[in-house]
């Protein structure tokens, strides 16, 4: 049969918006699209972006933000078989109230209890304190009626489960990565990379600092600030570090090419599950320097930080070379699990199974 499916997502690794979410959802909706299916994306409206774009033979529609209440037209013109939610949202539930005949599917990608709600919800604006206050809830308390609900990470499907009050455990669902066939010629000298946005919750200055106290190693910070002035902040403050490279937002060629010198990259954030920046960073042979050890990532292919010591994290794994053991062993895991084609032959067999059941 010919298959439609419909990406619910809040963004889609463009126009202004480059976080690991949309990362996941381009790229699955690329290699699916590959293998014939039809594929569509529904996104809130981000810089310059139309009403409509077709990327990579993926319909992208979008609305603004506070047009939510309105896009079941939009749904409803896509008329999807599968509608396919990465991370459950306000659009997951209104796509499903219009179309209840569909295959209605979520991907919990980074879900957020009372607990870790309180521990960031100081980074966000009055706005989205809001929406926490009152959609967030209403959300959450609907989602069991989905027809499946998956997670990224293996660690938060008891979270997910309670979260959400399902009566049975989300399935494992991984985000794809592309993996690279050739081996990377890494630096002869160390590298250390930041793969992220600037922003108060991603705490890059941890990584702008830890510069300073190894002037010998080579500091490359990928990414940039949704605001303006801190952005320029931070350039500001930090210009005079001489082993500290600032290069802005940083995607495609010229991100592989950081990657594949690097030989750790550095993650400082308040809050993570499982980001695609450790995938990426793992399918480059990279080790991983981190506070979060999602899925016992961190601790097997990298080094976990305590305390905030950054400094002796940083050592641990130069010393010996203990960085390339456990990058390799990165590497292996995510061509394993993580590898694109792999993965999206688990999608496709999910939602096959999925109409098989509902026929």
């Amino acid at each position: 049969m010919d298959l439609n499916v419909c990406f619910i997502s809040t963004e889609f690794f463009d126009w202004g918006k480059y976080g690991g979410i949309g990362k996941a959802t381009r790229l699955i909706c690329t290699e699916l699209v590959k293998r014939g299916i039809k594929v569509s994306v529904v996104v809130p409206r981000g810089k310059n972006q139309k009403p409509v774009e077709y990327v990579n033979n993926v319909f992208v529609y979008s609305h603004k933000i506070n047009e939510y209440p309105f896009t079941s037209n939009i749904f409803k013109k896509i008329s999807a078989d599968i509608y396919h939610s990465e991370e459950p949202s306000w659009g997951t539930l209104i796509a499903q109230k219009n179309l209840p005949k569909s295959i209605h599917i979520a991907t919990s990608q980074n879900p957020k209890d009372v607990f870790d709600w309180k521990m960031t919800i100081k980074y966000y604006k009055f706005r989205r304190r809001l929406f926490n206050l009152f959609i967030e809830k209403w959300i959450n308390q609907n989602i069991f009626k989905l027809d499946k609900i998956f997670c990224q990470a293996k660690y938060i499907i008891p979270k997910t489960r309670e979260l959400y009050k399902l009566n049975y455990d989300p399935s494992f669902l991984p985000n794809p990565i592309k993996v690279p066939l050739q081996t990377p010629k890494k630096a002869e000298k160390p590298i250390v990379c930041f793969l992220g946005r600037f922003d108060r919750e991603k705490n890059p200055e941890r990584f702008f600092e830890l510069s300073k106290e190894f002037p010998e190693i080579e500091f490359i910070g990928m990414g940039q600030a949704h605001n303006i002035k801190l952005d320029k902040y931070y350039r500001d403050k930090y210009s005079n570090y001489q082993n500290l490279l600032l290069p802005g937002l940083v995607v495609g060629k010229n991100k592989t090419d950081i990657l594949d010198k690097s030989w750790i990259l550095v993650n400082t954030s308040e809050f993570e599950c499982l980001p695609i920046s450790f995938l990426e960073a793992a399918a480059h042979r990279c080790a991983i320097l981190s506070p979060h050890n999602p899925d016992n990532f961190t601790k097997n292919f990298g080094y976990q930080v305590v305390h905030n010591d950054y400094i002796n994290g940083l050592k641990q794994l130069l010393k010996n070379d203990f960085w390339k053991i456990q990058s390799q062993k990165g590497y292996n895991y995510v061509s394993k699990i993580h590898e694109k084609t792999k993965v999206i032959n688990i999608h496709l067999k999910e939602y096959y199974s999925l109409l098989n059941d509902a026929t």
